[in-house]
């Protein structure tokens, strides 16, 4: 547990050196149950964000959205084979856990994958052990894998054109909280610190309680 949370916070240090990506996301108002946590929202309202899917979780298991938004989660869509931006991000969301975790609240996250090809259920369960004991991966056949992208409004694209093996993927960055119910209520960009987060996050879970 030591040596993961000194990956955490060492990492989360290094991310400080990279340029933020840019925001894709309109900035809106609303009146609801969380409006006091709110800090942005979108045209149309974040309700508007997520979809049902059925993927494979790294066990290997088939699972339903219903099966994996059982408690309150930081979603994210990145791939393993990623050099830098997923595994700060990845831990960025591992930390605010933790943090979170500290106050008594019960967070989970959840990692769904821009690359099936390479990324395996056991290439998950290796991945997601790297951030947190519980962290759920998932991946699925191209077209599962796309849909559930596009549930959530996230670019992703191969760059395999000229290597099919050693290729990146250009994907968006933003982290999403979905609440129990697979309701899609925050998301949070790159720039975002683990203590913004976590105290963004405990928001909305004090006010659901």
């Amino acid at each position: 547990m030591a040596d993961r949370r000194n990956l955490i916070y060492g990492t989360v240090a290094a991310a400080a050196v990279l340029v933020a990506g840019g925001a894709f996301l309109s900035l809106g108002g609303s009146d609801d149950t969380y409006a006091e946590c709110r800090a942005s929202t979108v045209a149309g309202g974040m309700d508007s964000f997520g979809s049902d899917f059925t993927l494979t979780r790294q066990d290997g298991q088939r699972v339903g959205a219903d099966e994996v938004f059982t408690r309150p989660t930081l979603l994210y869509f990145g791939y393993t084979f990623c050099p830098d931006v997923c595994p700060l991000d990845s831990a960025r969301n591992a930390e605010a856990q933790l943090l979170l975790a500290e106050q008594g609240k019960d967070v989970q996250l959840v990692f769904i994958t821009v690359d099936p090809r390479r990324d395996t259920p056991e290439v998950l369960e290796d991945f997601t052990a790297l951030f947190s004991d519980d962290m759920v991966g998932l991946t699925g056949s191209v077209e599962e894998i796309a849909a559930a992208n596009k549930g959530w409004r996230n670019y992703y694209k191969a760059q395999d054109q000229q290597d099919d093996e050693y290729y990146l993927v250009d994907h968006m960055t933003n982290t999403y909280l979905v609440m129990p119910g697979n309701r899609t209520v925050e998301f949070f960009s790159r720039d975002t610190s683990p203590q913004q987060m976590a105290d963004s996050v405990g928001c909305y879970v004090d006010a659901a309680s």
